[in-house]
Protein backbone atom coordinates (compact mmCIF):
# COMPACT_ATOMS: atom_id res chain seq x y z
CA UNK A 1 0.00 0.00 0.00
CA UNK A 2 1.14 3.39 -0.92
CA UNK A 3 1.90 6.05 1.71
CA UNK A 4 1.73 9.56 1.60
CA UNK A 5 5.27 10.19 2.47
CA UNK A 6 6.03 7.92 -0.96
CA UNK A 7 3.35 9.66 -2.89
CA UNK A 8 4.67 13.15 -2.12
CA UNK A 9 8.32 11.97 -2.67
CA UNK A 10 7.35 10.26 -6.34
CA UNK A 11 4.87 12.87 -7.24
CA UNK A 12 7.68 15.76 -6.18
CA UNK A 13 10.41 14.04 -8.58
CA UNK A 14 8.73 13.61 -11.49
CA UNK A 15 7.44 17.25 -10.89
CA UNK A 16 11.38 17.82 -10.79
CA UNK A 17 12.02 15.96 -14.01
CA UNK A 18 8.70 17.06 -16.19
CA UNK A 19 9.45 20.32 -15.31
CA UNK A 20 13.62 20.28 -16.19
CA UNK A 21 12.58 18.99 -19.74
CA UNK A 22 9.90 21.84 -20.32
CA UNK A 23 12.46 23.96 -19.44
CA UNK A 24 14.87 22.64 -21.50
CA UNK A 25 12.42 22.61 -24.60
CA UNK A 26 11.84 26.60 -23.79
CA UNK A 27 15.86 27.08 -23.57
CA UNK A 28 16.29 25.60 -26.66
CA UNK A 29 13.20 27.05 -28.39
CA UNK A 30 14.93 30.62 -27.23
CA UNK A 31 18.26 29.66 -28.43
CA UNK A 32 17.17 28.45 -32.18
CA UNK A 33 14.90 31.88 -32.32
CA UNK A 34 17.09 34.59 -30.45
CA UNK A 35 20.54 33.34 -29.22
CA UNK A 36 21.78 31.59 -32.43
CA UNK A 37 21.46 35.03 -35.37
CA UNK A 38 23.67 36.72 -32.34
CA UNK A 39 26.14 33.47 -31.89
CA UNK A 40 26.22 33.62 -35.57
CA UNK A 41 26.84 37.69 -35.92
CA UNK A 42 29.34 37.12 -33.32
CA UNK A 43 31.00 34.67 -34.91
CA UNK A 44 31.08 36.13 -38.13
CA UNK A 45 32.42 39.27 -36.88
CA UNK A 46 35.25 37.47 -35.57
CA UNK A 47 36.30 35.77 -38.82
CA UNK A 48 36.06 38.89 -39.81
CA UNK A 49 38.53 40.58 -38.17
CA UNK A 50 41.05 37.36 -38.69
CA UNK A 51 40.67 38.05 -42.09
CA UNK A 52 41.43 41.53 -41.98
CA UNK A 53 44.52 40.82 -40.05
CA UNK A 54 46.04 38.67 -42.52
CA UNK A 55 45.14 40.59 -45.50
CA UNK A 56 46.91 43.60 -43.85
CA UNK A 57 50.04 41.66 -42.74
CA UNK A 58 50.15 38.77 -45.65
CA UNK A 59 53.64 38.48 -44.68
CA UNK A 60 52.30 36.39 -42.02
CA UNK A 61 53.04 32.63 -42.59
CA UNK A 62 49.30 31.60 -43.07
CA UNK A 63 49.33 28.11 -41.46
CA UNK A 64 51.63 29.76 -37.92
CA UNK A 65 48.88 32.35 -38.16
CA UNK A 66 45.73 29.84 -38.03
CA UNK A 67 47.85 27.60 -35.15
CA UNK A 68 47.74 30.90 -33.18
CA UNK A 69 44.01 31.76 -33.46
CA UNK A 70 43.61 28.05 -33.38
CA UNK A 71 45.22 27.79 -30.10
CA UNK A 72 43.16 30.80 -28.91
CA UNK A 73 39.90 28.30 -29.16
CA UNK A 74 38.39 27.95 -32.32
CA UNK A 75 37.98 25.58 -34.79
CA UNK A 76 39.10 26.28 -38.58
CA UNK A 77 39.55 24.51 -41.99
CA UNK A 78 41.02 26.30 -44.89
CA UNK A 79 40.32 25.20 -48.66
CA UNK A 80 41.58 26.36 -51.71
CA UNK A 81 39.88 26.67 -55.61
CA UNK A 82 41.04 22.75 -56.02
CA UNK A 83 39.08 21.41 -52.80
CA UNK A 84 42.57 21.30 -50.61
CA UNK A 85 41.98 21.81 -47.52
CA UNK A 86 43.66 21.90 -43.94
CA UNK A 87 42.35 21.50 -40.24
CA UNK A 88 43.75 23.82 -37.21
CA UNK A 89 42.30 23.49 -33.48
CA UNK A 90 39.68 20.99 -32.38
CA UNK A 91 38.71 18.00 -34.84
CA UNK A 92 35.23 18.35 -36.34
CA UNK A 93 33.03 15.52 -35.55
CA UNK A 94 31.77 16.00 -39.05
CA UNK A 95 34.21 17.26 -42.02
CA UNK A 96 32.37 17.15 -44.49
CA UNK A 97 30.66 20.24 -46.46
CA UNK A 98 28.97 20.53 -50.30
CA UNK A 99 31.31 21.98 -53.24
CA UNK A 100 28.51 24.57 -53.88
CA UNK A 101 29.18 25.89 -50.55
CA UNK A 102 33.19 26.00 -50.46
CA UNK A 103 32.69 27.78 -54.46
CA UNK A 104 30.46 30.23 -53.00
CA UNK A 105 32.26 31.67 -50.33
CA UNK A 106 35.44 31.22 -52.83
CA UNK A 107 33.48 33.84 -55.18
CA UNK A 108 33.29 36.19 -51.83
CA UNK A 109 29.91 35.39 -50.04
CA UNK A 110 29.52 34.62 -46.63
CA UNK A 111 28.48 31.20 -45.14
CA UNK A 112 26.14 31.85 -42.19
CA UNK A 113 26.48 27.91 -41.10
CA UNK A 114 25.50 28.54 -37.65
CA UNK A 115 22.43 30.34 -37.95
CA UNK A 116 21.11 27.96 -40.71
CA UNK A 117 22.19 24.61 -39.01
CA UNK A 118 19.34 22.91 -38.52
CA UNK A 119 19.71 21.46 -34.67
CA UNK A 120 17.32 18.51 -34.16
CA UNK A 121 15.11 18.14 -31.11
CA UNK A 122 17.43 18.11 -27.73
CA UNK A 123 20.49 19.12 -29.78
CA UNK A 124 21.38 22.88 -29.42
CA UNK A 125 23.52 24.12 -32.57
CA UNK A 126 25.80 26.03 -30.19
CA UNK A 127 27.52 22.47 -29.27
CA UNK A 128 27.50 20.36 -32.63
CA UNK A 129 30.99 20.65 -34.06
CA UNK A 130 30.51 19.74 -37.32
CA UNK A 131 32.11 21.24 -40.57
CA UNK A 132 28.93 22.42 -41.38
CA UNK A 133 27.87 24.52 -38.24
CA UNK A 134 30.88 27.22 -39.32
CA UNK A 135 31.22 30.52 -40.79
CA UNK A 136 33.07 30.85 -43.93
CA UNK A 137 34.82 33.44 -45.71
CA UNK A 138 37.28 34.11 -48.42
CA UNK A 139 40.96 34.96 -47.71
CA UNK A 140 43.60 35.77 -50.47
CA UNK A 141 46.99 34.01 -49.52
CA UNK A 142 49.50 34.86 -51.75
CA UNK A 143 47.14 35.99 -54.60
CA UNK A 144 44.87 33.11 -54.50
CA UNK A 145 41.60 32.63 -52.81
CA UNK A 146 40.44 30.86 -50.04
CA UNK A 147 37.55 29.31 -48.29
CA UNK A 148 37.97 29.76 -44.60
CA UNK A 149 35.11 28.40 -42.15
CA UNK A 150 35.52 29.21 -38.39
CA UNK A 151 33.67 28.21 -35.42
CA UNK A 152 34.76 28.32 -31.84
CA UNK A 153 35.95 25.04 -30.37
CA UNK A 154 33.82 24.48 -27.30
CA UNK A 155 35.74 22.12 -25.32
CA UNK A 156 38.24 24.63 -25.55
CA UNK A 157 36.67 27.30 -24.78
CA UNK A 158 34.06 26.08 -22.19
CA UNK A 159 35.21 22.67 -21.31
CA UNK A 160 36.06 23.23 -17.58
CA UNK A 161 32.46 25.39 -17.20
CA UNK A 162 30.50 22.27 -18.82
CA UNK A 163 31.90 19.85 -16.26
CA UNK A 164 31.05 22.60 -13.42
CA UNK A 165 27.44 22.65 -15.00
CA UNK A 166 26.91 18.83 -15.09
CA UNK A 167 28.67 18.43 -11.98
CA UNK A 168 26.32 21.20 -10.37
CA UNK A 169 22.96 19.50 -11.96
CA UNK A 170 23.90 16.42 -10.93
CA UNK A 171 24.42 17.61 -7.43
CA UNK A 172 21.08 19.47 -7.38
CA UNK A 173 19.02 16.79 -8.52
CA UNK A 174 20.68 14.41 -5.75
CA UNK A 175 20.54 17.06 -3.60
CA UNK A 176 16.80 18.09 -3.94
CA UNK A 177 15.78 14.55 -3.71
CA UNK A 178 17.79 13.52 -0.46
CA UNK A 179 15.71 17.17 0.86
CA UNK A 180 12.66 16.35 -0.39
CA UNK A 181 12.69 12.98 0.99
CA UNK A 182 13.76 14.43 4.52
CA UNK A 183 11.24 17.84 4.37
CA UNK A 184 8.55 15.12 2.98
CA UNK A 185 8.60 13.45 6.28
CA UNK A 186 8.22 16.64 8.51
CA UNK A 187 5.54 17.20 6.32
CA UNK A 188 4.10 14.34 6.88
CA UNK A 189 4.41 13.21 10.06
CA UNK A 190 1.61 15.69 11.76
CA UNK A 191 -0.35 13.71 9.26
CA UNK A 192 0.38 10.83 10.53
CA UNK A 193 -0.05 11.59 13.96
CA UNK A 194 -3.46 12.93 13.17
CA UNK A 195 -4.15 9.45 11.41
CA UNK A 196 -3.34 7.54 15.11
CA UNK A 197 -5.08 10.50 17.05
CA UNK A 198 -8.30 9.74 14.54
CA UNK A 199 -7.93 5.41 15.11
CA UNK A 200 -7.89 6.68 19.11
CA UNK A 201 -11.23 8.66 18.50
CA UNK A 202 -12.83 5.40 16.50
CA UNK A 203 -12.15 3.73 19.90
CA UNK A 204 -13.89 6.22 22.10
CA UNK A 205 -10.41 7.44 23.84
CA UNK A 206 -10.48 11.03 23.78
CA UNK A 207 -7.84 11.99 26.41
CA UNK A 208 -4.65 12.92 24.26
CA UNK A 209 -2.68 15.85 22.99
CA UNK A 210 -1.23 16.82 19.64
CA UNK A 211 2.35 18.15 19.76
CA UNK A 212 1.79 20.10 16.75
CA UNK A 213 3.64 23.68 16.96
CA UNK A 214 3.41 24.81 13.54
CA UNK A 215 1.65 27.94 12.04
CA UNK A 216 0.79 26.85 8.54
CA UNK A 217 -2.58 25.14 7.46
CA UNK A 218 -1.60 21.86 9.47
CA UNK A 219 -0.69 23.23 12.72
CA UNK A 220 -4.64 24.95 12.12
CA UNK A 221 -5.61 21.36 10.88
CA UNK A 222 -3.96 19.78 14.26
CA UNK A 223 -5.57 22.66 16.51
CA UNK A 224 -9.05 22.50 15.10
CA UNK A 225 -8.65 19.01 15.22
CA UNK A 226 -7.73 18.88 19.12
CA UNK A 227 -11.31 21.21 19.45
CA UNK A 228 -13.08 18.61 17.12
CA UNK A 229 -11.62 16.05 19.91
CA UNK A 230 -12.38 18.28 22.98
CA UNK A 231 -15.90 18.66 21.34
CA UNK A 232 -16.69 15.20 20.87
CA UNK A 233 -15.67 14.27 24.59
CA UNK A 234 -18.44 16.92 25.70
CA UNK A 235 -20.49 15.55 23.52
CA UNK A 236 -20.02 12.00 24.67
CA UNK A 237 -20.45 13.24 27.94
CA UNK A 238 -22.96 14.74 27.51
CA UNK A 239 -24.98 11.54 26.01
CA UNK A 240 -24.23 9.62 28.12
CA UNK A 241 -25.54 11.89 31.42
CA UNK A 242 -28.45 12.34 28.43
CA UNK A 243 -28.95 8.88 28.61
CA UNK A 244 -28.62 8.60 32.65
CA UNK A 245 -30.94 11.41 32.71
CA UNK A 246 -33.93 9.79 30.44
CA UNK A 247 -33.49 6.70 32.62
CA UNK A 248 -33.96 7.93 35.74
CA UNK A 249 -36.60 10.46 34.32
CA UNK A 250 -38.23 7.00 33.09
CA UNK A 251 -37.70 4.94 36.14
CA UNK A 252 -38.94 6.89 38.70
CA UNK A 253 -42.53 7.16 37.43
CA UNK A 254 -42.50 3.43 36.27
CA UNK A 255 -41.09 2.60 39.72
CA UNK A 256 -44.56 4.69 40.97
CA UNK A 257 -46.83 2.68 38.97
CA UNK A 258 -45.28 -0.47 40.00
CA UNK A 259 -45.26 0.13 43.64
CA UNK A 260 -48.71 1.42 43.51
CA UNK A 261 -50.25 -1.16 41.12
CA UNK A 262 -49.15 -4.00 43.47
CA UNK A 263 -50.52 -1.44 46.53
CA UNK A 264 -53.69 -1.57 44.51
CA UNK A 265 -53.83 -5.83 44.30
CA UNK A 266 -53.90 -5.65 48.12
CA UNK A 267 -57.89 -6.29 49.27
CA UNK A 268 -58.03 -4.55 52.44
CA UNK A 269 -58.11 -1.11 50.82
CA UNK A 270 -60.98 1.20 50.99
CA UNK A 271 -62.60 3.12 47.97
CA UNK A 272 -60.91 6.16 48.55
CA UNK A 273 -57.59 4.90 48.80
CA UNK A 274 -58.07 2.77 45.64
CA UNK A 275 -59.23 6.17 44.01
CA UNK A 276 -55.95 7.82 45.76
CA UNK A 277 -53.42 5.78 44.11
CA UNK A 278 -55.40 5.46 40.76
CA UNK A 279 -54.71 9.35 40.61
CA UNK A 280 -51.04 8.30 41.50
CA UNK A 281 -50.40 5.93 38.81
CA UNK A 282 -52.74 8.33 36.38
CA UNK A 283 -50.29 11.32 37.20
CA UNK A 284 -47.29 9.55 36.80
CA UNK A 285 -48.45 7.95 33.03
CA UNK A 286 -49.49 11.42 32.04
CA UNK A 287 -46.04 12.44 33.11
CA UNK A 288 -44.23 9.81 31.13
CA UNK A 289 -46.25 10.81 28.36
CA UNK A 290 -45.20 14.59 28.37
CA UNK A 291 -41.83 13.19 28.78
CA UNK A 292 -41.82 10.80 25.38
CA UNK A 293 -43.71 14.15 23.81
CA UNK A 294 -40.80 16.24 24.82
CA UNK A 295 -37.87 13.92 24.10
CA UNK A 296 -39.37 13.17 20.36
CA UNK A 297 -39.62 16.81 20.14
CA UNK A 298 -36.20 17.80 21.27
CA UNK A 299 -35.16 14.50 18.51
CA UNK A 300 -37.16 16.20 15.61
CA UNK A 301 -35.56 19.67 16.30
CA UNK A 302 -31.80 18.17 16.55
CA UNK A 303 -32.12 16.72 13.31
CA UNK A 304 -30.02 19.03 10.59
CA UNK A 305 -32.76 19.11 8.08
CA UNK A 306 -35.77 20.29 10.69
CA UNK A 307 -38.13 21.55 8.20
CA UNK A 308 -39.48 25.00 9.69
CA UNK A 309 -42.57 25.91 8.14
CA UNK A 310 -42.50 29.72 8.63
CA UNK A 311 -45.62 32.24 7.51
CA UNK A 312 -46.41 35.54 8.73
CA UNK A 313 -48.72 35.72 11.66
CA UNK A 314 -49.54 38.52 14.34
CA UNK A 315 -47.67 37.33 17.30
CA UNK A 316 -49.63 39.72 19.70
CA UNK A 317 -52.57 37.20 18.68
CA UNK A 318 -50.78 33.72 19.38
CA UNK A 319 -49.69 35.64 22.47
CA UNK A 320 -53.42 36.27 23.40
CA UNK A 321 -54.31 32.82 22.98
CA UNK A 322 -51.71 31.03 24.93
CA UNK A 323 -52.74 33.46 27.89
CA UNK A 324 -56.62 32.63 27.54
CA UNK A 325 -55.36 29.12 27.16
CA UNK A 326 -53.56 29.02 30.34
CA UNK A 327 -56.27 30.97 31.91
CA UNK A 328 -57.61 28.19 34.56
CA UNK A 329 -54.00 27.59 35.68
CA UNK A 330 -53.35 31.48 37.09
CA UNK A 331 -56.86 32.32 38.07
CA UNK A 332 -56.69 29.01 40.28
CA UNK A 333 -53.80 30.60 41.83
CA UNK A 334 -55.02 34.03 42.19
CA UNK A 335 -52.54 35.22 39.71
CA UNK A 336 -52.52 38.78 38.13
CA UNK A 337 -52.05 39.05 34.48
CA UNK A 338 -50.74 42.12 32.91
CA UNK A 339 -50.32 42.62 29.11
CA UNK A 340 -48.59 44.89 26.74
CA UNK A 341 -49.38 43.21 23.49
CA UNK A 342 -49.17 45.46 20.46
CA UNK A 343 -49.77 43.99 17.16
CA UNK A 344 -46.42 42.85 15.56
CA UNK A 345 -46.27 40.95 12.35
CA UNK A 346 -43.60 37.86 12.51
CA UNK A 347 -42.76 35.34 9.95
CA UNK A 348 -41.95 32.05 11.32
CA UNK A 349 -43.10 28.91 12.23
CA UNK A 350 -46.32 29.30 14.50
CA UNK A 351 -46.17 26.06 15.76
CA UNK A 352 -43.24 25.74 17.03
CA UNK A 353 -43.21 29.82 18.54
CA UNK A 354 -47.39 28.51 20.38
CA UNK A 355 -44.93 25.94 22.01
CA UNK A 356 -42.11 28.56 23.11
CA UNK A 357 -44.72 30.78 24.48
CA UNK A 358 -47.08 27.63 26.28
CA UNK A 359 -43.47 26.90 27.98
CA UNK A 360 -42.22 29.90 28.74
CA UNK A 361 -45.62 30.62 30.83
CA UNK A 362 -46.50 27.73 32.08
CA UNK A 363 -42.84 27.73 33.66
CA UNK A 364 -44.10 31.21 35.50
CA UNK A 365 -47.47 30.28 36.75
CA UNK A 366 -46.09 27.22 37.85
CA UNK A 367 -43.37 29.02 40.24
CA UNK A 368 -44.99 32.40 40.99
CA UNK A 369 -46.70 31.81 44.53
CA UNK A 370 -50.90 32.38 44.60
CA UNK A 371 -51.37 36.02 44.56
CA UNK A 372 -48.69 37.11 42.31
CA UNK A 373 -48.06 38.69 38.89
CA UNK A 374 -47.18 38.06 35.54
CA UNK A 375 -46.56 40.42 32.91
CA UNK A 376 -46.44 39.86 28.89
CA UNK A 377 -45.11 42.60 27.06
CA UNK A 378 -43.88 43.26 23.42
CA UNK A 379 -42.25 45.87 21.82
CA UNK A 380 -40.34 46.76 18.19
CA UNK A 381 -36.62 47.46 17.69
CA UNK A 382 -36.10 48.29 13.88
CA UNK A 383 -35.52 44.63 12.79
CA UNK A 384 -36.24 42.65 15.73
CA UNK A 385 -39.60 42.12 18.33
CA UNK A 386 -38.54 41.49 22.07
CA UNK A 387 -40.47 39.42 24.21
CA UNK A 388 -40.70 40.32 28.04
CA UNK A 389 -42.25 37.47 30.09
CA UNK A 390 -41.87 38.63 33.94
CA UNK A 391 -42.82 37.16 37.15
CA UNK A 392 -43.00 37.25 40.44
CA UNK A 393 -42.23 33.88 41.55
CA UNK A 394 -39.66 32.13 43.28
CA UNK A 395 -36.65 33.05 41.10
CA UNK A 396 -33.24 31.06 40.24
CA UNK A 397 -30.39 31.15 42.18
CA UNK A 398 -27.24 32.94 40.22
CA UNK A 399 -25.11 29.78 40.03
CA UNK A 400 -28.14 27.88 38.41
CA UNK A 401 -28.71 30.66 35.52
CA UNK A 402 -25.37 29.52 33.18
CA UNK A 403 -27.35 25.78 33.09
CA UNK A 404 -31.31 26.36 32.72
CA UNK A 405 -31.22 25.88 29.14
CA UNK A 406 -29.49 22.74 29.79
CA UNK A 407 -31.59 19.53 29.10
CA UNK A 408 -32.49 17.70 32.23
CA UNK A 409 -31.17 20.40 34.55
CA UNK A 410 -33.87 21.33 37.22
CA UNK A 411 -32.35 23.89 39.77
CA UNK A 412 -34.52 23.09 42.61
CA UNK A 413 -35.13 19.21 42.19
CA UNK A 414 -37.39 18.50 44.73
CA UNK A 415 -39.94 21.26 43.98
CA UNK A 416 -39.52 20.52 40.28
CA UNK A 417 -40.01 16.92 41.21
CA UNK A 418 -43.22 17.77 42.86
CA UNK A 419 -44.35 20.13 40.29
CA UNK A 420 -44.11 17.02 37.67
CA UNK A 421 -41.03 18.94 35.61
CA UNK A 422 -38.92 16.70 33.32
CA UNK A 423 -36.19 19.74 32.64
CA UNK A 424 -36.81 19.47 29.06
CA UNK A 425 -38.93 22.37 28.32
CA UNK A 426 -36.24 25.35 28.51
CA UNK A 427 -33.87 23.24 26.59
CA UNK A 428 -37.05 23.09 23.84
CA UNK A 429 -37.47 26.66 23.63
CA UNK A 430 -33.98 27.64 23.42
CA UNK A 431 -33.76 24.94 20.04
CA UNK A 432 -36.33 26.53 18.65
CA UNK A 433 -35.39 29.95 19.00
CA UNK A 434 -32.11 28.95 17.74
CA UNK A 435 -33.67 27.72 14.84
CA UNK A 436 -35.20 31.08 13.93
CA UNK A 437 -32.08 33.29 14.72
CA UNK A 438 -33.29 34.67 17.53
CA UNK A 439 -31.98 35.08 20.81
CA UNK A 440 -33.29 34.39 24.56
CA UNK A 441 -31.83 35.66 28.17
CA UNK A 442 -33.07 35.35 31.80
CA UNK A 443 -32.35 37.69 34.48
CA UNK A 444 -33.37 36.06 38.02
CA UNK A 445 -33.23 36.64 42.11
CA UNK A 446 -34.32 34.19 44.45
CA UNK A 447 -37.21 35.48 45.79
CA UNK A 448 -38.07 38.09 43.80
CA UNK A 449 -39.12 36.91 40.35
CA UNK A 450 -37.77 35.99 36.69
CA UNK A 451 -37.75 38.11 33.50
CA UNK A 452 -37.59 36.02 30.03
CA UNK A 453 -36.44 37.99 27.20
CA UNK A 454 -36.70 36.42 24.00
CA UNK A 455 -35.58 38.78 20.66
CA UNK A 456 -36.85 37.75 17.52
CA UNK A 457 -36.06 38.75 13.56
CA UNK A 458 -39.28 40.41 12.51
CA UNK A 459 -40.73 41.16 8.74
Amino acid sequence: MKTLYLRIVVTTIIVMIVSSVVAFIFSNSYYQISLKPFNDQKVTQMVKNIVDFYEKNPNVPMDDYLDHIAALGYQIYLVDQQGHGSFYGGAFRNKEVDRNIIEDVLNGNVYHGISEFQSKAFITGFFDNVLTNTIGMSITVDGEPFALFVRPNINHQFGEMRIFFSVLLILTILLSILFVAVSTRYLVKPIVNLTEATKRISQGKYNFHLNVKRRDEIGTLAENFSKMATSIEQLEEMRQEFVSNVSHEIQSPLASIQGFSQTLQAKNLTEDEQKHYLSIIEDESRRLSQLSKQLLTLASLDKEEMNVEKSTFDVAAQMKQVVFMTEWSWREKELAIDMDLPSILLHADQKLLHQVWTNLLTNSIKYTENGGSISVRMTKHAKECHIEIQDTGIGIAATDLPHIFDRFYKADKSRNRKEGSSGLGLAITKKIIDLHDGKIHVESQLGKGTVFHVYLPTM
